[in-house]
């Protein structure tokens, strides 16, 4: 479905942020991709969603290749668009209409998929946010308006979810739906977390990026958790000492943040 050949990015005027980064997803996979802050994960995730495009190397979506000019506009740009959606860390970058059923229904009403008035109730309702629907997004809470965003994404029902810290700000009840939903999907799902103990609970496969953007492991995300050397390496746990009375001594921490 997604394959990422020799990629290379890097910012104008800055150090590269990947170099020769190769990747395969199969259709239906649900995949976990781990790193410290700034290593790309959420560069990478723009990459496969179109809102960026690589200086080296070829990506391709079922076996056609990303371009500028093919994600622009026309039959595929709209194919590709309703299949591939990303869920932002941070979703005020993506609330932008006057209400929250507008902003549920833009994407249905904008690539022309039928009875737009139905799906919004209905996404609504499974996300419980039919009391907010005449609200403005801009003055709900976080998790609110994360819950929101993902609506919007998921009425498009996509072939493919980029998920960039779904459930960082959400109460524990929507983290379980989410967690729940995403173990039910056929969909591919491809998430960034630094979340270590829902990890294993959001997928199977595990990529661990290092904070040079380097692809460090690729395989079953249960061994990734279990290798406390390599999560040290990546910056994704910590050591330090522990005083017991007059004995110290020093062993990895996993402490989750969102």
């Amino acid at each position: 479905m997604i394959e990422l050949d020799r990629i290379g990015f890097n910012w104008p005027e800055g150090p590269a942020v990947f170099k020769d980064l190769s990747l395969r997803v199969e259709t239906g996979e649900k995949l976990v991709v781990l790193g410290a802050n700034g290593c790309g994960k959420t560069t990478l995730l723009k990459l496969l969603n179109g809102l960026l495009f690589a200086t080296s190397g070829d990506y391709r979506y079922r076996g056609d290749p990303v371009t500028r000019q093919l994600v622009r506009s026309g039959p595929w740009a709209n194919r590709f668009r309703r299949e591939m959606v990303l869920l932002f860390q941070h979703p005020e970058a993506m609330l932008f209409n006057p209400t929250v059923a507008d902003e549920i229904g833009y994407g249905p009403r904008q690539l022309g998929i039928p009875d737009s008035d139905k799906l919004i109730q209905e996404w609504a309702g499974r996300l419980g946010l039919q009391p907010l629907l005449e609200k403005a997004p801009y003055s709900l809470s976080g998790g609110e308006k994360k819950k929101v965003a993902l609506a919007a994404l998921l009425v498009l029902e996509p072939a493919c979810l980029l998920l960039d810290e779904p459930i960082a700000n959400l109460d524990p009840r929507s983290s379980g739906w989410v967690v729940d939903y995403l173990l039910a999907t056929e969909a591919t799902v491809i998430i960034t977390t630094h979340n270590l103990s829902m990890a294993a609970e959001l997928g199977e496969r595990c990529l661990i990026m290092d904070e040079r953007g380097t692809l460090c492991f690729d395989g079953p995300v249960k061994q990734a958790l279990a290798d406390m050397e390599l999560l040290q390496q990546a910056n994704l746990v910590h050591r330090h000492q522990h005083r017991h009375g007059a004995i110290s001594h020093s062993h990895p921490h996993v402490h989750d943040w969102e």
